[in-house]
């Protein structure tokens, strides 16, 4: 089960640097030419490749076996960091309260992206480790 932390630990590090990067450029170039949904609907494939991308290093990277409870574990974790991370640079760049934060969850844009991060949740589980 180390492995598969470390895997997640990984897998959440470079995933969340990439979504900084990306994020940040869709907030402020895209999102005010586009509006903020169809900005989101643009930088989701993107960050959907690279987080399957860089699923697959971290698998290869420290040797997470195909059995369910790693990848489930490897994919749990990546999740939280994940949620925790954004709660956080939520509170401390944008001065939101954790209800506040919550509740962006009900809008078009954060639900879009939550979906996205739910399938980065689950490429742990379906990502085969090659022989």
């Amino acid at each position: 089960m180390p492995k598969a932390l470390h895997a997640a630990g990984f897998y959440f590090a470079i995933v969340f640097a990439i979504g900084f990067a990306l994020g940040t450029v869709r907030t402020l170039a895209i999102a005010p030419l586009t509006g903020e949904v169809f900005a989101v609907a643009l930088e989701l494939p993107a960050m959907l490749l690279a987080s399957w991308i860089v699923c697959g290093w971290a698998i290869r990277r420290y040797q997470v076996t195909d059995d369910l409870a790693p990848r489930l574990a490897m994919g749990l974790a990546a999740f939280g960091l994940l949620m925790g991370a954004e709660l956080l640079v939520s509170m401390l760049i944008a001065g939101r309260s954790v209800a506040e934060h919550l509740a962006l969850y009900q809008t078009a844009r954060s639900f879009l992206g939550l979906c996205g991060q739910l399938a980065y949740a689950a490429f742990p589980l379906i990502r085969h480790r090659p022989a």
